[in-house]
């Protein structure tokens, strides 16, 4: 079954319905801006390279950064940067299906 960007509509990625959406059009991965997105993406990232990189000097401890740099990334690096790319087109572009196919479309302004 083909997934529509519809805001609104019940079961759709961006409606106000499903859970872990924050009221705007498109997937659950997408930031409020650009700047937020890359503010979390530091915060993961540095998170997680530094519960393994600070082993030797601090011990197993450092691995409470593990959890930390996963939230951040909303569960995984791919995510992250799925986010990204979200994040830099939202508004831009329009999933538009029709009979079975689905394009993108830029949305007129």
């Amino acid at each position: 079954m083909p997934i529509t960007d519809t805001p609104g509509s019940p079961g759709s990625p961006g409606s106000s319905g499903s859970p872990g959406s924050s009221g705007s059009s498109g997937s659950g991965f997408a930031s409020a801006s650009v700047p937020r997105h890359l503010a979390r993406g530091a915060l993961g990232f540095g998170s997680l390279i530094a519960a393994f990189a600070l082993i030797p000097a601090f011990g197993p401890a450092t691995l409470l950064l593990a959890p930390v740099g996963v939230v951040a990334l909303r569960g995984c690096p791919m995510c992250w940067a799925i986010g990204l790319a979200e994040t830099v087109s939202r508004g831009r572009l329009r999933r538009e299906c029709t009979n079975g196919s689905c394009e993108l479309k830029p949305v007129a302004r």
